[in-house]
C-alpha cells in the first residue's frame, strides 16, 4: 500500500512538471488583446529549460528568439508594427499556443480606486451609451482584485470586444477616453483595467518608487524589512529560528518530564509580507507587477479620496507612483495623466482640507509627461462618485491629443495662475491658457475668490475678468496680500477659459503674520507675555514654545488668556482677562501636575473679547469663574457655583481623584451660564478637548469633545498686567 501511494506521488508529480514544461504565456495574453504600435513588443513566458522559443505575428517572427532560461523563462522581442489587425500571435516549442483577433494600437493603463472602478451602466445615461457601444476596435481587460507581499509574474484576466452586451462593465473613464481616441486616430484602443475601489496610492507603488523620494525613508523602511532578500529581515529572521530551535528543545524536555512550557516565540510582525489591500504594495505586487513589460502608450490615474487629507505629503507619495511605475516598466517617461478629485461634503472636516489636497495634485504637474484635468465644475457634491465620466473620458482624452498624437491645437486644459500684482488697493491675478480669453461658464459673476488685508482674514472678492487676467478686490479692504480661489470642499467655481474648462484651486500672495491678539484687543497693550504654548502638540508634560515666568519681575493685579482656533469654521478667537487669582506665575499656566495649580474660584473683574457667536463680550463683567486642575472631575456643582448644573458638565463640577487625570483649564461667565473657552484633557494631545463658547450634547464645557486634531492651528497665549 505504501509503495502504490509512493508510485501515485511519482505520477503526480511528473504530470507536474510536465505541465509546467508547456509553453505558456501570461494569463492576460489571450484573444482579442491589443498590443501597442510603433514601439517594439515584448512577448514572454515560460517553457522547459533550455527549449527554442518561437514567436510569429503579422509575418514577423522575433528578433532574437531567446531559449528559455534554467527557470523556464523567456522573453522575445518584435520590431514595432503600425496599427492594424486582427492579427494571429503564435508561439512555439514544444507545443503551440495561438491567439487570435489580435489588434495593433493604443493601449492605456486605467488605474485608481473607485472612481476609476465605476464602470459605464452605472454612469449618465447608461442605456443610451451601452446600446451606442459598437466598437469592436476598441477591447477592454479587468484586472481581478488580489494582493501580495512580494511581486507575482502572472496573472489571468480575459480580453473583451466592446459592444453592447460587453461595454456596460468597462471602466468608464477610460472607455470614454478610448471612445474619442478611437474616433479621432482611426486606430483600436486597448484599455488594461487595474483599479480597487476604496484603495490609497501607496499599496499601487513599487519599492522603487518609495526609494526615490526622502520623504517617504519610513514606509521604504517598513516595506523592504519584509523583503527575503533584504540584510535586516534575513537576520530577524535567523533570531527567529534560533529562539524557535531553543523553545524546541525546551519543549521536548518539558513534553518527557511532563512538565509546563512557555508559548513558542511568535513570528517577528515587521517582516511578515505585507498583504492587506492597505498595505503598503501590496496591490503593486498582485495587480500591477504581472503587467510590467506589456508595451503600452501611458497611463490614466482616478484615485485620492482615500488620501484626501494629507496635503502635500501626496504629492510626495504620486512621485514615487509615477517615477516607480516609469523604473520598473522601462519604455522611459510614459504620460501619466491624472484626475483631481471633485467637490465634496467629507462629513464634518475642516473644508479647507481638500483645497490643500487639490493644490498638492495640482503640485504633481512638475512630474515630467503629466497631466491633469479639472472636474469642479461636472462633480456632485453630495455623490463620492460622480456620474458624468463622459466628460472626464473627453479631457483625458484632450490631454493625448494634445501631448502624444500631435494635436497641437487642442486646448487640454483650463486657465493656470501665472502670476499676482498689485494694483492700488486691487490685486491682478494673470492666468495662462486662456485660450481666447477668460469667461464665466454661467455668464454670472465670478465666485469663489477671496482675499486678504488689514482685516486679517479672508473675504469674499469681488472679481472682474480683465482678458487674461481676474482683478479683485473687496469693501474695506485697502492693503490687499494675498488670494486664494476655490479654497472649500464644496467650491464649485465658475471660472473657465475660452474653450470652456474650469480652473482649479489655488492661492498666491503671501499671507502676513498677522497677531490678532494685538489687532482685536487693544487692552492687551499693557499686558507682558508669559507663556506661548501651540495646542496642537500637547501632550502629559507642557512645552511653552515661549516661557517668560522666570524673567518677569514685579507684582502683577491681571492675568488674561488669548486662545485662537482655526478649522472648518475659520477663525475663532477668545480674550478673557480678570483680576489675578494668584500671584505665582507658575500657577497661571496649563495646570498640569507639575504645576501644582487647583483653583476652583469666582475671578473679579472679566473682559471677554470674543469673534465666536453668543459669546457675551463685556468689560468687568461679573460673574466670572474659572476651574483650573490637573484631576479628574464630575457634574455635581459642590461648590454651589450660581447658575450652574449638577448633572451637566459645565461652569460648576466637581473635582476628584486621581490628582493626574483628565484635567481642565476653564474660564467661565457664570452670569451669561457659559464657558468661555476650555482646554481639558491634554494628555490626549490631538484627542484634548478644545472650546470656545457652550459646547453641546452632554456638556457645556468641551469635555469629552476630543476635537483638538480637528483644528489646523490652535494657540494660547497668557498675560499679565504688572504693577505700575
Amino acid at each position: 500500500m505504501k509503495t502504490s501511494r509512493m508510485l501515485l506521488a511519482l505520477v503526480f508529480a511528473f504530470a507536474a512538471v510536465a505541465a509546467h514544461a508547456e509553453v505558456r504565456l501570461p494569463g492576460f495574453f489571450n484573444d482579442h488583446m491589443v498590443l501597442q504600435r510603433d514601439q517594439p513588443i515584448a512577448v514572454w513566458g515560460w517553457a522547459k529549460p533550455g527549449e527554442d522559443i518561437s514567436v510569429t505575428l503579422a509575418g514577423q517572427s522575433a528578433v532574437f528568439p531567446t531559449p528559455a532560461g534554467v527557470d523556464g523563462r523567456w522573453r522575445a522581442t518584435l520590431k514595432p508594427m503600425p496599427a492594424g489587425g486582427p492579427h494571429t500571435l503564435t508561439v512555439e516549442g514544444s507545443n503551440k499556443v495561438v491567439i487570435k483577433d489580435v489588434l495593433i494600437g493604443e493601449v492605456w493603463l486605467c488605474s485608481g480606486q473607485s472612481n476609476m472602478e465605476w464602470v459605464v451602466r452605472n454612469s449618465d445615461n447608461p442605456e443610451r451609451e451601452i446600446a451606442a457601444a459598437k466598437f469592436p476596435q476598441i477591447r477592454h481587460v479587468k484586472v481581478a482584485k488580489n494582493t501580495s507581499g512580494h511581486p507575482l509574474d502572472d496573472l489571468s484576466a480575459r480580453w473583451e470586444v466592446c459592444s453592447p452586451e460587453t461595454a456596460g462593465n468597462f471602466t468608464a473613464a477610460g472607455y470614454f477616453m478610448a471612445r474619442e481616441l478611437h474616433k479621432e486616430l482611426g486606430v483600436p484602443i486597448g484599455l488594461i483595467n487595474s483599479s480597487w475601489g476604496g484603495t490609497r496610492i501607496e499599496p499601487w507603488t513599487p519599492i522603487p518608487g518609495f526609494g526615490q523620494v526622502p520623504a517617504l525613508k519610513d514606509i521604504l523602511n517598513q516595506v523592504s524589512l519584509t523583503q527575503p532578500d533584504n540584510a535586516a529581515y534575513q537576520a530577524r529572521l535567523t533570531k527567529h529560528i534560533a529562539d524557535t530551535e531553543k523553545w524546541v528543545g525546551e519543549a521536548r524536555q518539558a513534553l518527557t518530564a511532563k512538565s509546563p512550557v512557555a508559548p513558542s516565540p511568535d513570528y517577528p510582525n515587521e517582516i511578515k509580507p505585507l498583504t492587506r489591500h492597505t498595505h503598503p504594495t501590496a496591490l503593486y505586487n498582485a495587480m500591477i507587477a504581472p503587467l510590467v513589460g506589456y508595451t503600452m502608450r501611458g497611463a490614466i490615474w482616478y484615485q485620492g479620496e482615500s488620501n484626501h487629507s494629507e496635503g502635500m505629503m501626496y504629492h510626495e507619495k504620486k512621485k514615487a507612483l509615477v517615477g516607480g511605475w516609469r523604473e520598473v516598466w522601462g519604455i522611459g517617461d510614459f504620460p501619466f495623466y491624472y484626475v483631481q478629485i471633485a467637490p465634496y461634503q467629507y462629513g464634518s472636516e475642516d473644508p479647507k482640507i481638500l483645497a490643500r489636497f487639490w493644490e498638492a495634485q495640482a503640485a504633481s504637474l512638475e512630474i515630467p509627461h503629466t497631466g491633469m484635468i479639472v472636474i469642479n465644475d461636472i462633480g456632485n457634491i453630495k455623490d463620492i462618485h460622480p456620474k458624468n465620466k463622459q466628460d472626464v473620458g473627453h479631457r483625458l482624452a484632450l490631454l493625448a491629443l494634445k501631448n502624444d498624437y500631435g494635436r497641437k491645437d487642442i486646448v487640454a486644459s483650463g486657465p493656470v495662475f501665472d502670476s499676482l500684482t498689485l494694483e492700488g488697493d486691487q490685486l491682478r491675478v494673470k492666468f495662462k491658457n486662456a485660450a481666447g480669453g477668460l469667461k464665466s461658464r454661467d455668464g454670472k459673476p465670478l465666485t469663489h475668490f477671496e482675499l486678504i488685508g488689514e482685516q486679517a482674514e479672508f473675504v469674499p472678492a469681488e472679481a472682474r475678468i480683465d482678458g487674461d487676467s481676474v482683478v479683485l478686490s473687496a469693501k474695506n479692504v485697502k492693503q490687499p496680500a494675498a488670494m486664494r480661489f476655490a479654497w472649500h470642499k464644496l467650491a464649485e467655481p465658475n471660472l473657465a477659459n475660452g474653450a470652456g474648462l474650469p480652473a482649479s484651486a489655488f492661492r498666491a500672495g503671501e499671507v502676513p503674520d498677522y497677531d490678532f491678539l494685538e489687532l482685536k484687543v487693544k487692552e492687551a497693550d499693557d499686558y507682558e507675555l508669559v507663556y506661548d504654548l501651540d495646542l496642537k502638540k500637547l501632550g502629559r508634560d507642557i512645552h511653552y514654545t515661549t516661557d517668560n515666568s522666570k524673567k518677569l519681575k514685579g507684582e502683577f493685579d491681571r492675568v488674561a488668556y488669548f486662545i485662537e482656533l482655526r478649522g472648518s469654521g475659520g477663525l475663532q478667537y477668545a480674550y478673557a482677562s480678570m483680576d489675578a487669582f494668584t500671584g505665582d506665575l507658575s500657577k497661571i499656566g496649563m495646570p498640569a501636575v507639575a504645576a501644582k495649580a487647583h483653583f476652583q474660584t469666582e475671578v473679579k473683574n472679566l473682559t471677554v473679547v470674543s469673534n465666536v457667536k453668543g459669546v457675551a463680550n463685556g468689560v468687568n463683567l461679573p460673574g466670572g469663574n474659572i476651574e483650573f486642575w490637573p484631576n479628574n472631575y464630575g457634574p455635581t456643582n459642590s461648590a454651589k457655583v450660581r447658575n450652574a448644573s449638577d448633572s451637566l458638565w459645565d461652569f460648576g463640577d466637581e473635582p476628584a481623584d486621581p490628582v493626574d487625570g483628565y484635567g481642565c483649564m476653564q474660564v467661565h461667565n457664570a452670569d451669561a451660564k457659559q464657558t468661555v473657552f476650555a482646554v481639558n484633557q491634554w494628555k490626549s494631545g490631538a484627542g484634548a478637548d478644545l472650546g470656545i463658547g457652550n459646547s453641546e450634547g452632554r456638556t457645556r464645557d468641551w469635555t469629552f469633545s476630543g476635537n483638538a486634531h480637528t483644528y489646523e492651528t490652535a494657540r494660547l497665549r497668557v498675560l499679565v498686567r504688572l504693577k505700575k
